[in-house]
C-alpha cells in the first residue's frame, strides 16, 4: 500500500470496519447562497458569502440526522435565517428549512400562492386555505447562530463557505480572487478548535488554495489538535439548487494521498452517502478539485457566449437563434444545455472564476491560454453593449425622457440574486441616455436593487430622479414607451405553458426521516476499499432516502409549474402605453405573433427584425 497513491487500498481499524469517522456534527461558516443549501443537508455558517451556500447547509440536514449549524459574523443575516423571510429565494428552500429547523412541515398550499389553484386544474386533491398551516413535527437538526466559536469547538467537520471575491485593489486586481475571509475563518479555527477537525474547503477558490489553509491550520493549531483538509467544491445553479442538491451530477470530494487525507474523504462521503448513489460520489486530490469547479464554470460561461455571439450574426443574416442552438444541441456532443441566447450571463460565479483561470494562467506565463479565456468575458460585455444599442436604434436614436419599463433585475429567473445582473448594465446605460426607468422584479427587493445601481457611487437622491422600483409589472408599463424583458420568470411570457406530468401526480407531504427507523448501511460501512468510493453501485442504497428525495422533487415541480404570480395581461399592458408601443425580448420567452397583433412592435435576441 502507497501513501503516494490516493486511490490505493486504505483500511482504518479492524477488518470489516469504516475507516471513516462518524460524523455527528457539522458546522458552515457563511451563509449565503452555498453555506445555506447545505443546511438543510447539516448545518452551520459564517460570514458574507456567495447566496448558493445557504441552500447546500440546509439540504444536508433535511437529508440527514446530523446536527448541521450554520454561522456568520451578520447578525442579521443570521437573524433572516431564523425568520419566515429567508434572505434568498430558491424554489423549494422555504420548506426544506421550515422542516430541518423547526422539524414541522409546512403545508404547500398554504405557502406557495397559486399551487392549490393549480392543483384544481390538474384534478388533483386540495386543501381550504383558511385552514390552519399542517405541520408534522420531527427533531430539528439545523441552527443559524452568531457564536462562531462555540460551533466551530462542537463540529466534528466544518465547511468554509465565505465569500471569495475578485480583488479590487493591489496585485491582481479585477481578476485575483480575494482569499482575506478565507485565512480569517482558517486562523479563527485553528485558534478556536482543542479537538482534531476535518475542514471542508467549500468557497471557489483559485487552485493550491487548500495548501494555504493546510500551513496556516498547521501553523497556529493547538497542541494536540489535527486538522485534515479537504477540497469540496459546490455545482450548484441558481434557481434550481435545491434540486441540484438533492438530486446531484456529482460530488467531488479532493483530498491529500494519504491515510488521514483519505479516512477525511470517507468521512465526507459517508456524509452525502444519506442520499447520493455512491457512483456519483468522486474522490481526486486537492488541486484536481479545486480546479474542476473553476474550468466549469469557465466551460459553461463559454457555451453562453458562443450561442450570444451566433445571436449577433443571426439578427444580421435572418437565422434564428432559437432553431440554431437547438439544432446545434441535438449533437449528442454538444448537448442543449445552456445553449439560450440572452442580454449576457451574469451571478457570482462564471465571470468571477473566469478572472480566476486568466489570472492563474497568467502567473504561469500562459499569456496565449489567459487571453483565450478572457475573450468570454470580453464577449459577454459586448452582447450587454449590442442590446443596448438595439434599443436606442430602433428607440429613433434618442431615449431622453423616455420611460423604459425594466422586467426583472435578477440575473436569471427563480433567485433573488442580482449579481452581476446584466439589468444592472442595461439601466446604467439607459440613465446614461437620460431615459426614465421603471423596474419590476417579482423577488429581487428594492433596497438590493437601488444598492447594485448606485455601487458605492452616486447619490440616491439624484438616481431617483430617473429611476423608480415598481410593485408590479403594470405600474412599471404604464405609460412605457418600451418594455425590456430582462429575466426570464414566467410570469412575463404569454407562450402557452402546459402542465408538466410531475404536477398530474399529488406529491407526497414533505417528510424527514425516521431516525429511529432501521436503515441500510451503505458501502462504506462494510469492508470496502477507501478507493472503490466513486465505483460502488446503488444496490445497498437506502430507499427510504431515495422516496425522500422523489418527494421533494415532487413537491418542488407541483409549485413551479405554475408561477407565483399570475401571467401578465399584455393587453392591459398595450392600453397604457405609450404609441409606438415597443418590447424587447432580451429572452425569447414572449410570443411574438400574439404581441403584434396586440399592437406592440417586438424585437427579440438572436431573430432579425421584421421591421424596416
Amino acid at each position: 500500500m502507497s501513501s503516494q497513491d490516493p486511490y490505493g487500498d486504505v483500511k482504518g481499524g479492524s477488518e470489516g470496519q469504516s475507516p471513516s469517522k462518524n460524523i455527528k456534527k457539522v458546522t458552515c461558516i457563511g451563509s449565503g447562497f452555498v453555506g445555506g443549501m447545505l443546511i438543510a443537508k447539516s448545518s452551520l455558517n459564517i460570514c458574507e458569502t456567495d447566496s448558493i451556500k445557504g441552500p447546500t447547509s440546509a439540504v444536508l440536514a433535511f437529508m440527514s440526522d446530523v446536527d448541521v449549524t450554520v454561522v456568520d459574523v451578520n447578525p442579521d443575516r443570521i437573524s433572516a435565517w431564523n425568520s419566515d423571510v429567508l434572505p434568498i429565494y430558491e424554489p423549494g428552500l422555504f420548506e426544506i428549512v421550515c422542516a430541518a429547523r423547526d422539524g414541522t412541515i409546512v403545508d404547500e398550499h398554504l405557502i406557495r400562492p397559486n399551487v392549490s389553484e393549480l392543483a384544481n386544474s390538474a384534478g388533483l386533491p386540495n386543501t381550504d386555505e383558511s385552514s390552519d398551516t399542517i405541520r408534522s413535527k420531527g427533531r430539528p437538526n439545523l441552527s443559524f447562530s452568531a457564536n462562531i466559536d462555540q460551533a466551530i469547538m462542537e463540529a466534528d467537520l466544518i465547511f468554509v463557505c465565505v465569500n471569495t471575491p475578485t480583488k479590487s485593489n493591489g496585485f491582481g486586481k479585477g481578476a485575483a480572487a480575494d482569499l482575506g475571509f478565507v485565512e480569517a475563518a482558517t486562523r479563527n479555527i485553528a485558534k478556536v478548535a482543542m479537538e482534531s477537525k476535518i475542514v471542508v474547503e467549500k468557497s471557489t477558490v483559485p487552485c493550491k488554495t487548500a495548501q494555504s489553509i493546510r500551513e496556516i491550520l498547521s501553523a497556529n493549531a493547538n497542541p494536540g489538535v489535527r486538522f485534515d483538509v479537504l477540497s469540496n467544491p459546490e455545482f450548484l445553479a441558481e434557481g434550481t439548487a435545491v434540486k441540484d442538491l438533492l438530486r446531484p451530477d456529482r460530488i467531488i470530494i479532493g483530498s491529500m494521498p494519504t491515510i488521514e487525507g483519505r479516512r477525511a474523504a470517507s468521512s465526507l462521503a459517508d456524509l452525502y452517502a444519506r442520499w447520493v448513489p455512491r457512483e456519483r460520489i468522486v474522490t481526486m486530490n486537492l488541486w484536481s478539485s479545486e480546479l474542476s469547479k473553476l474550468a466549469a464554470n469557465a466551460m459553461l460561461a463559454q457555451r453562453v457566449s458562443s450561442v450570444n455571439a451566433l445571436s449577433a450574426i443571426c439578427e444580421a443574416t435572418g437565422a434564428d437563434v432559437d432553431e440554431v442552438s437547438h439544432a446545434c444541441g441535438l449533437d449528442s456532443r454538444i448537448g442543449l444545455g445552456m445553449l439560450k441566447a440572452g442580454p449576457g450571463f451574469g451571478g457570482s460565479c462564471f465571470q468571477k472564476d473566469i478572472f480566476n483561470i486568466v489570472y492563474l494562467s497568467e502567473s504561469l506565463h500562459l499569456y496565449e491560454v489567459a487571453d483565450y479565456w478572457r475573450a468570454i468575458t470580453k464577449l459577454n460585455e459586448y452582447q450587454k453593449c449590442r442590446f443596448t444599442r438595439r434599443i436606442i436604434s430602433c428607440l429613433f436614436d434618442n431615449l431622453n425622457n423616455k420611460k423604459i419599463a425594466v422586467l426583472g433585475f435578477a440575473f436569471k429567473k427563480d433567485t433573488s440574486d442580482t449579481r452581476e445582473s446584466p439589468a444592472i448594465t442595461l439601466v446604467t446605460n439607459f440613465v446614461a441616455e437620460r431615459a426614465r426607468v421603471a423596474i419590476y422584479d417579482p423577488k429581487v427587493k428594492e433596497e438590493q436593487i437601488w444598492k447594485d445601481l448606485l455601487n458605492d457611487e452616486g447619490s440616491l437622491k439624484s438616481l431617483k430622479q430617473q429611476v423608480e422600483v415598481c410593485p408590479s409589472a403594470y405600474a412599471a408599463c404604464a405609460g412605457a414607451d418600451a418594455v425590456v424583458i430582462v429575466t426570464e420568470w414566467d410570469e412575463f411570457s404569454n407562450k402557452k405553458q402546459l402542465l408538466t406530468s410531475t404536477a398530474r401526480v399529488p406529491p407526497p407531504a414533505l417528510s424527514r426521516l425516521d431516525p429511529n427507523r432501521p436503515r441500510h448501511n451503505g458501502p462504506l460501512g462494510s469492508s470496502k476499499n477507501f478507493g472503490d468510493i466513486s465505483r460502488d453501485v446503488t444496490n445497498s442504497f437506502p430507499c427510504d432516502a431515495m422516496a425522500r428525495v422523489d418527494n421533494c422533487l415532487a413537491t418542488i415541480a407541483l409549485g413551479s409549474t405554475k408561477p407565483n404570480a399570475p401571467r401578465l395581461d399584455w393587453s392591459r399592458i398595450a392600453n397604457g402605453m405609450r404609441k409606438p408601443m415597443f418590447v424587447f425580448d432580451g429572452r425569447n420567452i414572449a410570443d411574438r405573433k400574439e404581441l403584434e397583433a396586440l399592437g406592440f412592435r417586438v424585437e427579440a435576441i438572436g431573430k432579425a427584425s421584421t421591421y424596416p
